[in-house]
């Protein structure tokens, strides 16, 4: 998989090989927009779904790789390359535990492996419209929605019960221009600093136990053209990681009712996500011992209405940086783990 480019948009050759190895051990699949969806091979469809769901595309390379971001290199305890941890640590580590169970008997639930592309770029055709209203599970019939779904992440296998969401916000201060020897006009730079200052000391009022504070912060502002004449309009950007307290569209109505720029949201689709009490995934972490935490990145998690949780090989610290890599007892462990969970999962007995 290192060898063989993916990049968000351009998995269509993974997808190639990832298919042809389950096609050698016997795995019957599906490709559907270069995702990847298998069933257990006694799958009943009287019974509920937990899928192992991974994404398979990647960021490009950036300029600080010492190695070649295409060589896994020759080391036995070490896997390098562009998108080894992530999210190649997850994608194979699942597919062996899926395979651990494919011709198991005696599973009180179907196990499902989903491998999506476009994760990277949040696009169209993965996850997005794999889980989506009027998406595959939903439309196509071939096979229905998960009702447990486990996100491969890099995250050391301790277990996401929570992830922050993202709100991209575009904002615009409008002025009147003018020239300023003459002291015209209406300087939007100027409005757009008051609101920045408003938002700076804006604090969300609902606190999330999971997650805490609503986080904002401003990223990016741009205005004027020559130094002599007074903007008519000057745009800034709010970076924004919810919590499962708000919706996105909640949380850009408040801040449009403090501001006097227009506020635009790129997309508010991207919401937080959080095991509920009674999530069964929730029950079995536990009982198993396994760490918790809540996440500050998303993932393809926002986008799935099923009961789940985050949790795979890797550090997420590792992710989308120079000469990235995974090591190979991280991926062993993660096996172990995934098979241990599914043998405990609701009620289980496997033969």
């Amino acid at each position: 998989m290192v060898r063989t480019s993916s990049l968000s948009r351009q998995e269509e050759q993974v997808c190639r090989l990832i298919s042809s190895s389950l096609d050698s051990w016997g795995i019957k699949h599906l490709v559907r927009r270069n995702n990847i969806i298998a069933v257990n091979k006694n799958y009943n469809p009287a019974l509920k779904t937990l899928a192992l769901d991974a994404h398979i595309d990647t960021v490009p390379a950036n300029k600080g790789y010492t190695r070649d971001p295409f060589s896994p290199g020759d080391e036995k305890d070490i896997i390098y390359g562009l998108g080894s941890n992530d999210d190649g640590g997850s994608v194979v580590s699942m597919i062996a535990a899926f395979r651990h169970f494919y011709e198991a008997v005696g599973l009180p639930f179907n196990l499902m492996l989903v491998l999506s592309c476009e994760e990277e770029c949040s696009g169209p055709n993965g996850a997005r419209w794999l889980y989506g209203e009027g998406g595959y599970f939903e439309l196509e019939g071939e096979l229905p929605m998960p009702e447990w779904v486990i996100v491969g992440e890099p995250t050391g296998m301790k277990a996401a019960v929570s992830e922050r969401g993202l709100l991209v916000i575009d904002a615009q201060a409008h002025g009147v221009s003018g020239h300023v020897a003459r002291n015209e006009g209406v300087n939007a730079l100027y409005i757009a600093l008051d609101d920045i200052n408003v938002l700076r000391q804006h604090r969300f009022s609902r606190y999330s136990e999971l997650m805490g504070e609503v986080r904002m912060n401003v990223t990016m502002i741009q205005a004027g053209k020559v130094h002599n004449v007074v903007p008519e309009s000057c745009d800034f950007v709010i970076d924004i990681r919810p919590t499962e307290q708000y919706t996105n569209a909640e949380i850009l109505e408040e801040l449009q009712g403090i501001c006097k720029s227009t506020l635009k949201a790129r997309n508010l689709s991207n919401r937080s996500s959080a095991a509920g009490p009674c999530s069964e995934l929730l029950f079995r972490v536990k009982a198993m011992g396994i760490e918790t935490f809540s996440s500050p990145t998303t993932s393809d998690w926002m986008l799935i209405r099923s009961d789940a949780i985050k949790m795979g090989p890797g550090d997420s610290t590792r992710s989308h940086k120079a000469d990235e890599y995974i090591r190979v007892e991280e991926i062993s462990e993660a096996i172990d783990i995934y098979i241990s969970f599914i043998e405990h999962f609701y009620g289980n007995t496997v033969e």
